[in-house]
């Protein structure tokens, strides 16, 4: 414990939230549409990039709903 911050369980985490079957899927769009996004534009052009779904879905990885983004617009947005 740091100045009065807990520090991170992360095999509870992992155990609580992302080993669950419906994040896995997600985690795995998320994969996929990077993959995808890599093959059509070459990895220099995602460099340091998010992939974005415009539609906040990660099983929808159509070349409609896919777009590159900064880091920190794509992770700023609301929803």
């Amino acid at each position: 414990m740091l100045c009065g911050i807990m520090a991170r369980d992360y095999k509870k985490e992992y155990n609580n939230y992302h080993k669950r079957p419906e994040q896995k899927k997600r985690r795995a769009g998320r994969n996929l549409a990077r993959s995808i996004a890599k093959r059509k534009l070459g990895a220099k052009a995602i460099a340091g990039k998010d992939i974005d779904h415009k539609d906040r879905n990660p099983k929808n990885n159509s070349a409609k709903n896919l777009r590159v983004q900064s880091k920190s617009a794509n992770r700023s947005r609301n929803g």
